[in-house]
């Protein structure tokens, strides 16, 4: 089967330079996926939340450090994929009727580096993200993903949403180490029942008694939507996880990877 999706759950920046067993899973999937050469990679971060949807077109993405009080190493990581202007304007066409700007000015945040550079260090698969346009409903968002879903299937491109499924900063604590509340492990539980059973479903985790602690902000909450809709959109899948674990008590970095 060929990998055509993944939601990762990014955690922190430090990710990118440290070597755990959330890394380790990351690189051992880029290995994987290398093996079906993917024309490029479309990213969805948590960390390009904009009005309006754009989708990065130049030549060469810059590597953007989109964070603050962190070691000199992490600013000093480059990750220099080439962009692909081509898929840029397939994902505009396919992402109709939805309006998607030309953008020649954002790159590739941490959002999208921080696990790229574990999953292919070699950084030579191009690189195209797309924002996310926090005006728009979470149905939108859905919807536009499973209209991307040919990215995947016509196209030979790996969709990737970066975020987590739960996301509370203000609720850290990092004594906990690798384990979650009660809450974030119901909630992402949830999240993992609908994910294998029924990505249609995705909408109704607003609905969940957690769901306002686990996402007090959508930002890395949606990039699953997109997902979601992509797996709808493929039709027959075999979703799985990886990475199903809490930590700090209310980050999950649970990832779903979607073959066909």
């Amino acid at each position: 089967m060929t990998t055509n999706a993944l939601f990762v759950g990014h955690g922190t920046p430090m990710n990118a330079i440290e070597d755990n067993e959330f890394t380790h899973t990351w690189k051992n999937l880029g290995a994987s996926i290398s093996e079906s050469a993917p024309r490029a990679i479309l990213s969805v971060s948590a960390h390009w939340y904009t009005r309006g949807t754009g989708v990065t077109a130049m030549t060469n993405p810059k590597t953007i450090h989109d964070f603050w009080g962190f070691p000199p190493e992490l600013n000093a990581v480059q990750y220099d994929a080439p962009g692909d202007p081509e898929v840029a304007e397939l994902v505009r066409d396919l992402a109709k009727p939805t309006l998607v700007q030309e953008d020649y000015n954002w790159g590739l945040d941490h959002g999208t580096w921080s696990v790229l550079k574990h999953m292919f260090p070699e950084a030579k698969i191009p690189v195209v993200q797309l924002s996310i346009d926090g005006t728009k409903p979470f149905s939108e968002h859905v919807a536009l993903g499973t209209r991307l879903a040919r990215l995947a299937q016509e196209h030979n491109v790996l969709i990737v949403g970066s975020g987590n499924v739960v996301h509370n900063l203000s609720m850290v604590q990092w004594h906990k180490g690798n384990s979650g509340f009660d809450w974030a492990d119901s909630f992402d539980d949830a999240a993992k029942a609908i994910m294998l059973d029924d990505p249609d479903r995705v909408e109704t985790l607003a609905e969940h008694d957690g769901f306002t602690r686990a996402v007090p902000t959508p930002d890395h909450f949606l990039p699953l939507a997109y997902i979601a809709g992509v797996t709808a959109g493929l039709g027959e899948t075999d979703v799985s996880t990886f990475n199903e674990q809490r930590t700090m008590g209310s980050l999950s970095m649970t990832g779903y990877q979607v073959a066909s």
